[in-house]
């Protein structure tokens, strides 16, 4: 951990006494993440919305869907994206303007976990084949910033797709035509869950929060899919995990990730 202020050393060496003892600063276990909380269709006019409380941290996903080109080497596929924003009023060091570094980051990481593990059958999003689809268009405001954006910018995401409602269109003299008052549940094929771990000298924790994520060495986050299988990795930070470390995370996020799987399910049963 490079160029750290004496309070951030002073708040490190703390978090490290308590991590000797098999504590965390808020009190949780090293492998117990934060309280999670799903409310399902909080924005109104979205095709399916999710928001977020993992702890302190919330975030807000709405879903738009619309008839797209579909890109061109996928014309058989509809096409799907995630993007995210920090309000400033989130947290202090929120920036507006173009996205930073680690905005880029949490978009892709989100977005990365969802499309690998198949989540969105999107073979059923095709109009006509190479000239029409259908986009699902993940977008993520994060409204508290108090650690672990990525899961639970992932949850919001997730929960938001599960939930939403697809329109129906047909092809017109090769243009779509929305057809009024029909609308089906999102082709669903898995659940996705990402764990964020970090390493605070030899310690590995689940879901840090803010504080201790400012003394990180290394992070990883680790997605699963509905049957335990590790679809997406993404790995942070200024310095590395050994290999014993690493299958401990991959069994921490399959773990981890069956209880969360849980939450999410029952937070948007009835919303399809």
């Amino acid at each position: 951990m490079a160029n750290l202020s004496i309070i951030d050393k002073l708040k490190r060496s703390k978090i490290l006494d308590l991590l000797q003892e098999g504590k965390r600063i808020d009190d949780r276990a090293l492998d117990e993440p934060r309280p999670l909380v799903i409310d399902i269709g909080v924005i109104p006019h979205a095709n399916g919305s999710a928001r977020v409380r993992l702890g302190d941290t919330e975030i807000v996903s709405g879903i738009k869907v619309q008839p797209d080109r579909p890109f061109p080497d996928m014309g058989d596929k509809g096409i799907f994206m995630c993007t995210a924003e920090i309000l400033p009023l989130a947290h202090p060091s929120a920036e507006t303007g173009p996205p930073q570094p680690d905005v880029i980051e949490l978009a892709r990481v989100v977005d990365r976990g969802i499309r690998e593990s198949g989540m969105i059958d999107l073979s059923q999003f095709v109009l006509e084949k190479d000239k029409s689809v259908i986009g699902l268009f993940a977008d993520s405001v994060v409204t508290d910033h108090d650690g672990n954006l990525f899961d639970a910018c992932s949850y919001a995401s997730v929960a938001a797709i599960i939930t939403s409602k697809i329109p129906k269109w047909e092809m017109k003299d090769d243009i779509p035509v929305l057809i009024e008052n029909q609308e089906s549940d999102a082709p669903i094929t898995t659940i996705p869950i990402s764990v964020t771990m970090g390493r605070i000298g030899e310690f590995i924790i689940v879901d840090p929060n803010i504080d201790e994520w400012g003394c990180l060495d290394a992070r990883i986050t680790i997605t699963t899919n509905s049957d335990g299988n590790i679809v997406a990795l993404q790995k942070g930070g200024s310095d590395g995990f050994t290999f014993e470390q690493l299958v401990k995370c991959s069994e921490l996020s399959i773990a981890v990730g069956k209880k969360i799987r849980e939450t999410v399910k029952q937070a948007t049963e009835g919303g399809q």
